[in-house]
């Protein structure tokens, strides 16, 4: 049977006439997303109502309106607990909701806060540094070659030809550059030479599972060492996408499961790994509100790669969460 999903989401369009400009809202999904996400759970029976930002579904539930199930895209606008926005607000009011809780939502947006966790839970991911001020930079005992970005962005924000750093000078450049840009800390990790792949999961506790495991291999412009804002943008002409089943995958697959339960994850995500010189992953990031564009994000890809549908995919991410609701 069908259910009332109450549909949040912030538009890039919506944002863009209120003043922001387009760097700030590269996190956010256009209208064709919203629409295509929004035709995809009506397509599996659900009644789908558009609520948009978290500033709107709070005053509906504050009114006394609610939903079967939230089902939630949001990242929010300020600070780096915004993914946590949502999920915060459904549990203030008792709303059952789709995807990961405040907590997990929270720490996967703090680079820093997720690869401690994960480092304590004995999981590899590179060496790091956290500068949020110039200072910091003479504590950073890291030897080049490093990577820097922004340490509570998504979607490649903040990822250019400067994150590639080859010496001192270099650290001192980038991160001066990004402290001015984002107002926020930067991540300097060890940078990791080998392949990179991104692995898909749904479901919850025992029953999380790999959708596939994507290797992102950029193949044209001059950024071929990370997957970029700007490969990103470009990514039909700069990379190639393509589902592998080898040792890679299964290693891959197997590290992906103990991250997402380390961090909490459930109904979907997407963890991003990268290998050193010898071949081995490491834990680089994980997102709990992955990308559900059907025709450019990465957690689509990789179901469509592996023989299943779009809808398939939602309705695996909402048979999860109505599994944990009992609904």
């Amino acid at each position: 049977m069908g259910l009332g999903l109450g549909f949040c989401y912030d538009r890039k369009e919506d944002y863009l006439a209120a003043g922001y400009n387009p760097e700030q809202v590269m996190e956010f999904d256009p209208e064709e997303t919203v629409a295509a996400i929004a035709a995809g759970l009506a397509s599996l029976g659900h009644r789908v109502e558009r609520v948009g930002r978290g500033v709107e579904l709070a005053r509906r539930l504050a009114a006394g309106e609610r939903f079967d199930l939230v089902f939630s895209i949001a990242e929010g606008s300020h600070g780096r607990s915004r993914e946590a926005q949502v999920p915060a607000l459904c549990e203030l009011f008792d709303q059952p909701y789709a995807f990961a809780d405040p907590l997990t939502c929270a720490l996967t947006l703090d680079k820093a806060m997720a690869k401690r966790v994960v480092r304590d839970h004995g999981l590899p991911t590179p060496a790091f540094a956290v500068v949020a001020a110039p200072a910091d930079l003479g504590s950073v005992t890291l030897d080049p070659p490093l990577f820097a970005k922004p340490l509570a962005e998504g979607s490649s924000k903040g990822i250019t030809a400067l994150s590639m750093i080859r010496s001192r000078a270099e650290l001192e450049a980038a991160c001066l550059d990004l402290l001015a840009r984002f107002r926020q800390p930067v991540l300097v990790e060890t940078f990791l030479p080998g392949r990179e792949v991104t692995v898909g999961v749904v479901g919850h506790g025992a029953g999380a599972r790999v959708v596939g495991v994507m290797e992102v291999d950029i193949t044209g412009g001059d950024e071929t060492y990370a997957y970029t804002a700007t490969n990103k943008d470009d990514w039909r002409r700069r990379v190639s996408y393509r589902l592998i089943d080898d040792s890679l995958a299964a290693a891959s697959g197997e590290l992906a499961l103990a991250v997402y339960a380390a961090l909490g994850c459930r109904d979907g995500a997407r963890v991003d790994l990268r290998c050193d010189g010898a071949g081995r992953p490491a834990f680089i990031e994980a997102n709990p509100l992955p990308g559900l564009d059907p025709e450019r994000s990465d957690l689509p890809f990789i179901a469509r790669f592996a023989g299943h549908s779009y809808g398939d995919l939602l309705g695996w991410i909402v048979d999860s969460a109505r599994q944990r609701y009992d609904l």
